[in-house]
């Protein structure tokens, strides 16, 4: 696991709930906090999603670069539908490098029943995958290089956005 280096810490409604690290993410602590953080709010389903680095294509690993102003926008929207069910959500994802068979990004959401946050943390994923603004490399040879075929445009967004 690479060294960990929380570099930037979001706060929403006073709940630390978004969180970037510098290089890739502590697992096993990441989770234990977030459950240690909850254990007494009577949530009856905790519920998180791990993303690792693939071996695939001959890359070493992956890197990444994220603009906070509009993540958070994004996240706030969320963490506002999952209020309104009585759930909360909360995200860690990587900023840089972040090897093979390494995390760069956690999810979880607790909520007082399963099918609710069961239901969550699928459409959660789903719309990070399609709308989060985080631009991914592959690291091969040493090299960052844009991963132009496995990027997602989002709407409005320059060059890969789809004009309105």
């Amino acid at each position: 696991m690479g060294i960990e280096s929380l570099y930037s810490l979001q706060f929403v409604e006073a709940e630390k709930v978004l969180s970037l690290y510098d290089g890739a993410l502590n697992v096993p602590k990441i989770l234990q906090d977030w459950y240690e953080e909850e254990a007494k709010s009577n949530y009856g389903a905790y519920i998180p999603f791990v993303g690792t680095v693939r071996d695939e294509d001959g890359i070493e690993g992956l890197s990444f670069d994220i603009y906070e102003p509009i993540l958070e926008s994004w996240f706030k929207t969320w963490q506002t539908k999952a209020k309104e069910s009585g759930a909360i959500i909360k995200m860690a994802h990587s900023r840089g490098d972040v090897l093979l068979h390494e995390s760069s990004y956690i999810a979880a959401v607790f909520s007082p029943k399963r099918r609710v946050a069961l239901e969550f943390i699928e459409k959660f994923v789903e719309d990070f995958k399609a709308s989060a603004p985080i631009w991914k490399y592959d690291l091969r040879d040493g090299a960052r290089i844009y991963a132009l075929s496995r990027s997602t445009a989002i709407q409005g967004s320059g060059i890969l956005g789809v004009k309105n």
